[in-house]
């Protein structure tokens, strides 16, 4: 895209900036009972985008193209991030499929996405701003409440000039509003219903009766959000009442304190396919360093043979089901905190010190961390990368992958906070279940995980940790010659990975190193 297209794009941004402030969805979304904004939150909303994008604008301005070029447009190219970094490749996803099935896959896609955005989007998602020349003072986030549940609703207050007769209203759509206390010289109207009024010759008065306005749900729901309008004859403004479950804890038995008890702390787990010999390699090398922590093996060999030995849990899938399906069945059977994924062709050292990785977890907010691969010529590595997410149009979004990191995690200078690291990585367990494996992707698959999980994992990389590639160790064995007919990628294979990245994740295009 020309440069100067951007810059006019970029005003018409500028211009109409108030739609940051507020997504509002039109669709009706009853059957999810998820709170929409009402007709009265939209014209309020509306106004101050008139107001933001209407006003003075006879007063001339300079555009800032150096700052402005930053903010976020309703359109993404990765044509233009093609153009302006080199050694990029620009993967078209729509090409996945054939141009006759191509406008019935966007239909489908269009209308999972529509479901999607009813699901994730609710009232508690809005950005709201207390104006400053308000009288009303009312909280803008942060009021909770348990779905059927009764709380006090804080912050309430009105600030005008006295006169005779102050008054406010309240209205919601999923519960109701009453109070704990009456005050004497005001008047109540709607107790118990979705619009309450309240009103007195005194503002003091209605003050203190405002402390005690309760909110109470009445239409269930496990997450969402509630709108709740508040105004007086002459101003209006909207807050939100957070309606969601509290959230259980899932804690794990760390063992006896003292030292990190590796066994009651850590699983590790593996996807074997065919190559038992270097299956058992990798064992033994754990076994050196970690004779009691289980290991989890998935195996989706076409003859399966038994691996037994101490704590060794050894699974067994259909032919061929795939790479993240045993992922998927390895990661399910782990019981203890951590999980710790290995490839079936590493080899455990001197440098492969899970503890480190397990210090890290612990000592921050990181949910996964990865470690080293050493490979051929001694070279470490790391696989890190960071995505960027671009919102686009009804072709879709774009991701962009690049390689790197953003900032060492402090307090272990070792370690970097990125996106994606190579498939030898601690994970807290229950953030890896939560965003899972496709089992759609049978034969090459990887930064798909962490592609599902942006926005949910926080990801760091260790260079210290080291794994060695037990592939560059020796000559090739039988197993290893078997097995890499399977591995290489196939078109169906490179077809299915664009197809799921189409229409699963609503990209239009990929762009990576």
């Amino acid at each position: 895209m020309h440069v100067k297209l951007k810059l006019a794009l970029l005003l018409a941004v500028l211009l109409a900036v108030a739609g940051l402030f507020l997504l509002v969805p039109d669709a009706n979304t009853t059957m999810g009972h998820q709170s929409q904004p009402s007709s009265m939150t939209k014209n309020l909303l509306r106004d101050q985008q008139q107001v933001l994008s209407g006003s003075n604008r006879s007063i001339a301005y300079r555009i800032k193209a150096n700052v402005a070029g930053l903010l976020a447009l309703n359109y993404c190219s990765c044509e233009d991030h093609v153009t302006l970094h080199q050694n990029l490749q620009i993967y078209l996803l729509h090409e996945a499929f054939p141009a006759s099935e191509l406008e019935e896959i966007k239909r489908r896609r269009a209308q999972e996405y529509q479901s999607f955005q009813k699901r994730s989007q609710n009232a508690g998602n809005l950005l709201l701003i207390a104006e400053a020349n308000s009288p009303l003072q009312y909280p803008t986030q942060g009021v909770e409440v348990r779905p059927k549940k009764t709380i006090l609703i804080p912050g309430l207050r009105l600030e005008e000039q006295p006169r005779k007769g102050h008054s406010v209203t309240l209205s919601a759509t999923m519960g109701t509003f009453d109070v704990t206390a009456i005050v004497q010289g005001v008047t109540l109207k709607g107790e118990g219903t979705m619009h309450m009024t309240l009103s007195s010759d005194f503002l003091s008065h209605l003050n203190q009766q405002l402390q005690f306005v309760t909110y109470t749900n009445t239409l269930f729901h496990p997450n969402t959000a509630d709108t709740v309008q508040y105004e007086t004859e002459s101003h209006k403004a909207v807050f939100t009442v957070k309606v969601r479950h509290g959230v259980l804890p899932k804690l794990y038995d760390p063992g006896p304190k003292g030292e990190y008890n590796m066994s009651h702390l850590v699983t590790i787990a593996t996807k074997t396919f065919i190559r038992y010999d270097r299956l058992q390699i990798l064992i033994n090398s754990i076994r050196q360093f970690y004779p009691t922590v289980t290991i989890v093996i998935a195996d989706d060999s076409e003859h399966p043979k038994p691996v037994t030995g101490p704590y060794i849990e050894h699974y067994t899938m259909p032919f061929g089901k795939g790479w993240f399906a045993g992922r998927n069945l390895a990661v399910s059977q782990v019981t203890t905190k951590y999980v710790l994924w290995v490839d079936d062709d590493f080899i455990f050292t001197n440098d492969t010190k899970i503890e480190k990785l397990v210090d890290v977890l612990e000592k921050t907010t990181l949910d996964l961390v990865g470690g080293a691969v050493l490979e051929f010529g001694n070279r470490k590595n790391t696989f890190k990368h960071t995505f960027s997410w671009e919102r686009g149009d009804e072709d879709g979004d774009c991701l962009h992958v690049r390689q790197g990191s953003y900032h060492v995690v402090p307090g272990f200078p070792k370690c970097v906070v990125t996106d994606s690291v190579i498939n030898f990585f601690l994970a807290r367990t229950d953030k890896v279940q939560q965003v899972g494996f496709d089992p759609q992707l049978a034969r090459i698959a990887h930064l798909e995980f962490f592609a599902d999980g942006l926005g949910t994992l926080h990801v760091g990389s260790c260079d210290d940790v080291i794994v060695t590639h037990g592939k560059f160790l020796g000559d090739k064995s039988e197993s290893d010659k078997i097995y890499a007919k399977y591995r290489q990628p196939t078109a169906s294979s490179l077809n299915k990975q664009k197809r799921v990245f189409c229409f699963k994740n609503r990209l239009k295009c990929l762009t990576r190193p």
